[in-house]
């Protein structure tokens, strides 16, 4: 009776933790604008991130996270698009936006950036009207 009951806890915190693990991330999507004058270094590092933003953004649940850009009108946007996969994304940002790295990280891209007007930082958010799957 006793290897019945353990073998049937064992067998459901198995199924929960894999039923975990195949949650569907939640998207995000931001805008904000590119300065002229700071484009291409900001191109420049992007092309080459440092390793320790990236491996902070993969240890914050983040994962398919690109960036793109635009000319409308003349002046360049760029469009941010990333997945999260954890379970709290405000305690992760808030954790990712601790880290060192990601400060002097910031202090080398904030200033590249342009911001919307209806942006509440640098990067205004978006709201998902369709998604295919």
């Amino acid at each position: 009776m006793i290897k019945y009951i353990l073998t049937t806890i064992l067998c459901t915190l198995v199924l929960s933790n894999c039923a975990s693990l195949n949650h569907e991330p939640k998207r995000y999507c931001w805008v904000t604008g590119l300065k002229p004058e700071k484009a291409d270094y900001y191109r420049k590092l992007h092309a080459d991130p440092w390793p320790s933003v990236t491996k902070q953004l993969k240890d914050s649940h983040i994962q398919n996270y690109s960036i793109h850009e635009i000319d409308i009108k003349g002046k360049t946007q760029l469009i941010a698009y990333l997945e999260y996969t954890g379970k709290d994304f405000d305690a992760d940002m808030k954790r990712l936006a601790c880290d060192p790295e990601i400060q002097r990280w910031w202090k080398e891209t904030d200033p590249c950036q342009s911001p919307l007007p209806q942006a509440k930082g640098i990067w205004a958010d978006t709201k998902e009207i369709f998604f295919l799957k």
